[in-house]
């Protein structure tokens, strides 16, 4: 809580029951010397009627404000008036009844207009003036005297103060206006933000078509250089077959069509397979990971473990395949290269991106010295950072020799299309 609402409701609990605090201490004070100032049976009895009167105006003011909007109002004005005159009917029969008529000073911004203020404020200087002079009416000419000097300070104080007051009002308007003209610019910077992020979905929408693109391309350099490569060595083996009559030839050619036939199956099993991650198919990304690290580790013989942290959400589809990818990749260069005894996978859902941590304990090796690919395989970092890239994100690679292997890719969190 602010410290302005924290002031608030302490001025709400004084207005609640400052008035009865205040009117049962001047009826004490009064009653305790009312032989003093020689008030009779009819005075007292007076009194005890302005005080039940008091208590009930205070009651009916207490059920009225919790049913109306705070702030000046009509029916402040009439509860202002019918406290200064019941305080100052109180402060005629005995002078310490204006412990509870001062309370008109601290309730004129909250009850009455700004125009009529100053003039509460002066009535209520007349009540205070008569009290502090010995009580109303004055009894002589140095009594009137008195009165009026008195008058005169509590006069000026009053103006004084009101100047403060409105001093203070003008500051706080000020504020206010400061206050809403933030808000309308906060506004607009959300509308500014609503308006990048839009346009952030469109350029991620453009990567994903340029990705789609880039994966055309690579399944037809990959169809190129293997499969077509493949069929037409298997044809040329199968030709030599048919033309020969030496059956230990002709099986030679066969056995050679054969090995050419399932290493071919292979390369076709293995871009269908980067086409199309069947492990999205029967649910979101971390069931995906799970499974996959699951049975990663259960084929290669390594402990492996997998996290989520964070809030999980439904991502869109580009996004969760290039991260299952990534994954897969990481995974079989750990199998392939890391001789790791442990392996863990973690997915971190932060805010707006969402993070791939793959860590392993193997045996680690030096980025910055990356053995030639070859084509039996390698370490596939380049693919797994061009996956990335391609959806506006990055990837890192923290090891050393000896020191395990950290791969962690980090992109845009875009939720899936409803």
């Amino acid at each position: 809580m602010t410290e302005s609402a924290r002031l608030e409701n302490r001025w709400a609990v004084f207005d609640r029951w400052g008035p009865y605090g205040l009117l049962v201490l001047g009826a004490v004070l009064a009653w305790a010397t009312a032989d003093a100032l020689g008030m009779g049976t009819r005075e007292r009895r007076a009194s005890g009627v302005l005080v039940a009167g008091a208590v009930a105006v205070e009651l009916w003011w207490g059920v009225r404000s919790r049913t109306r909007p705070p702030g000046p109002s009509a029916a402040g004005i009439r509860q202002y008036t019918l406290r200064w005159g019941i305080g100052f009917a109180l402060t005629w029969l005995n002078p310490l009844f204006a412990f509870y008529a001062v309370i008109g000073y601290f309730s004129t911004e909250r009850l009455l207009p700004r125009s009529l203020r100053k003039a509460g404020l002066c009535a209520t200087a007349v009540t205070l003036a008569g009290s502090q002079s010995g009580g109303m009416p004055p009894h002589d000419g140095l009594g009137w005297t008195l009165f009026g000097a008195l008058l005169a300070a509590n006069g000026l104080l009053v103006l004084l103060f009101g100047h403060f007051a409105d001093l203070e009002e003008d500051r706080g308007r000020a504020r206010l206006e400061t206050i809403s003209e933030l808000e309308r610019t906060n506004t607009a910077l959300q509308q500014a933000l609503d308006e990048n992020a839009a346009l952030h979905s469109q350029l991620l929408v453009q990567a994903r078509e340029a990705g789609v693109a880039d994966e055309r391309r690579r399944l037809a350099a990959e169809i190129h250089d293997t499969l077509a490569q493949g069929l037409t060595g298997i044809i040329a083996q199968l030709q030599v077959t048919a033309n020969t009559r030496d059956p230990a030839a002709a099986r030679v050619h066969l056995d050679r069509a054969l090995a050419l036939a399932r290493e071919n199956l292979g390369e076709a099993r293995r871009s269908v397979h980067n086409l199309s991650p069947v492990a999205l198919a029967d649910g979101g990304l971390p069931e995906a990971l799970k499974r996959t690290v699951t049975e990663w580790g259960e084929r290669i013989g390594v402990r492996a473990e997998f996290t989520v942290t964070g809030t999980a959400e439904p991502l869109h589809d580009e996004m969760a395949a290039t991260l299952l990818r990534i994954a897969q990749e990481a995974l079989s260069n750990t199998a392939r290269h890391a001789r790791a005894g442990r392996a863990g996978v973690t997915l971190s859902y932060m805010g707006d991106e969402i993070i791939l941590d793959v860590r392993d304990d193997g045996r680690g090796f030096d980025p910055l010295a990356l053995p030639a690919r070859t084509s039996a395989g390698g370490f596939g970092l380049d693919g797994m950072r061009a996956r990335a890239e391609r959806v506006a994100g990055s990837l890192t690679v923290e090891s050393e020799p000896g020191g395990g292997t950290a791969v962690s890719a980090r992109v845009p969190l875009v939720r899936h299309d409803p």
